[in-house]
């Protein structure tokens, strides 16, 4: 824990590795305020908070809410009484820039990222649980090729009706929108290793196996 804020940790992960699911798990466990910037963007606009006021006024125009602005709100969040132990940053942040600008802003106080924990998952194997959705046609029932096939190939449980896939869930789809993503994370990873702060965990396993492998690599620095 650093002298003058919360313990920061920033989880990190790609779409389909589970990060939402082991934030939430995580900062019920070690007493982190789990803190994703899409909450707090929301939040602040909902109160009508000074820095809320000033975020509305770009996501208005369909502009970017400028790093700073979010890092400035990111320092507001570890004021309150429930992140006197720390944040676990989920979401955030989503590039090398960024990441420089909340290490700056986290020294200013007195503060830094403990420690960044990865969740690793191959390419292959996000695209399978990001393109492995499928619904029915007569009343949207959801399945999963992996975790929630039906009983019968392409026919819902429910109601007999066929199975399609989304554009958006089909794998070409899935594959393109993880590439543009995974090559922002791969430098964020980077950044965090040549600090000395990331924690490699093997995400294909079950969601137990993962959370035990996350809490025994934020151990040593939990203390």
């Amino acid at each position: 824990m650093t002298a003058s804020i919360g313990r920061v940790v920033v989880l990190l992960g790609a779409p389909g590795a589970g990060k939402g699911t082991q934030a939430q798990i995580l900062s019920e466990k070690l007493g982190l305020a789990h803190v994703a910037t899409g909450d707090l963007f929301r939040a602040a606009v909902r109160d009508e908070t000074p820095l809320g006021v000033t975020a509305k006024g770009y996501m208005d125009r369909g502009e970017l809410v400028p790093d700073a602005v979010t890092i400035e709100m990111l320092l507001e969040r570890l004021a309150k009484p429930d992140a006197e132990k720390g944040i676990l940053l989920d979401g955030f942040p989503r590039n090398t820039a960024q990441a420089e600008v909340l290490d700056k802003a986290l020294a200013d106080k007195g503060g830094r990222v403990d420690v960044a924990p990865y969740i690793e998952v191959p390419e292959a194997d996000l695209v399978g649980r990001l393109g492995g959705r499928w619904i029915c046609r007569a009343a949207g029932h959801p399945y999963h090729e992996q975790t929630k096939p039906p009983v019968t190939p392409g026919i819902c449980d429910a109601d007999g009706s066929e199975l399609y896939q989304r554009t958006d869930d089909q794998p070409a789809t899935v594959q393109a929108r993880l590439q543009q993503q995974l090559g922002a994370l791969d430098l964020v990873v980077d950044y965090y290793r040549t600090k000395g702060v990331l924690k490699v965990v093997d995400g294909r396993q079950g969601i137990d196996l993962v959370t035990g492998d996350l809490l025994a690599a934020l151990a040593p620095a939990n203390g």
